[in-house]
């Protein structure tokens, strides 16, 4: 049974004339009635009554006819489903990020997505760099915001360097940072009260490791928060914490302060399977990301 067949079939019992259901789908009436005749013979019984010439639905062809039309209307259904989701009208992007990403980068890469094309879902996975790249391994995501570089190679993933990104320091805004200059050296940490991100955050990793190279342990007032959590206890004034520079340029009631030379930088970069493409719209979004990625990106 094909849908040539169904076409013809629907067109004859619409129209109760082989010459007329010939010319509404565009063929010849030989043509058409082979068809239909080749209909009968795969269903093992006539559709139509042909007698004198009236042309009538047998009891086959009426049990047939909503079905032929459910099918017909199922696949145009399907092709124009399709035909939406490649033209990026409907869709959806699985896209994780670390929760910094999500507060500073994402808002704005998002929105101009959204605007441009308002028919995708955007479902947003937040979490540190290695969940992420667990998630994007099993197939639970389409892309991911991840900071490099990763503790182990993972031949199984494509990464694209997007930006790499200063890190700050943030007080509230009645306390001065710790140091004296316009400035704050890691070293001036070593006897500040510091509020600190829960384990397996990347930025904890990074802020801990660069005070034991200075030789201390940082000291914590507060540990544990997710990043609103730590902006919140920073405006509380239970401390001062290192955060990315896009996160506090969104946090204008906090006092920031630029990290001295050489300072601290993270590299921000979008990860996906190498073995499996993208989907359409992911790759779209994906090219939303690198051209804000290289409007940001800094000196290496």
């Amino acid at each position: 049974m094909q849908f040539q067949q169904l076409t013809y079939f629907v067109a004859v019992a619409e129209t109760r004339h082989f010459t007329r259901a010939a010319e509404r789908v565009h063929v010849s009436q030989p043509s058409l009635s082979q068809q239909i005749k080749a209909l009968e013979n795969e269903l093992g019984a006539e559709l139509f009554s042909r007698a004198r010439g009236n042309i009538a639905l047998t009891d086959a062809g009426e049990a047939l006819l909503p079905l032929a039309r459910r099918i017909l209307a199922d696949a145009d259904t399907a092709r124009i489903e399709v035909q939406e989701l490649a033209q990026l009208r409907r869709g959806r992007v699985r896209l994780g990020a670390t929760p910094s990403l999500c507060t500073g980068l994402l808002p704005d890469v998002l929105r101009a997505f959204h605007d441009r094309h308002r028919g995708i879902q955007l479902l947003i996975e937040e979490g540190g760099s290695h969940d992420l790249v667990r998630e994007l391994a099993r197939g639970a995501l389409d892309l991911a915001l991840i900071v490099l570089p990763l503790p182990a190679a993972s031949p199984a993933l494509t990464t694209i360097e997007l930006l790499q990104e200063d890190l700050v320091v943030v007080s509230s805004a009645a306390e001065a940072p710790p140091g004296s200059g316009s400035s704050v050296r890691i070293d001036d940490l070593r006897d500040a009260p510091l509020v600190m991100f829960r384990h397996g955050y990347d930025l904890r990793e990074l802020t801990v490791a660069a005070c034991r190279a200075e030789g201390f342990e940082p000291a914590f007032t507060v540990e544990g928060g997710e990043m609103d959590a730590v902006l919140g206890f920073v405006r509380a004034g239970l401390g001062v914490a290192v955060v990315p520079s896009m996160v506090a340029a969104r946090a204008r009631d906090l006092r920031v302060t630029p990290l001295a030379r050489p300072g601290l930088r993270r590299t921000i970069a979008l990860a996906h399977r190498s073995d499996v493409d993208p989907p359409r719209a992911a790759r779209e979004l994906q090219r939303v990301l690198l051209s804000i990625g290289t409007g940001q990106r800094g000196p290496v």
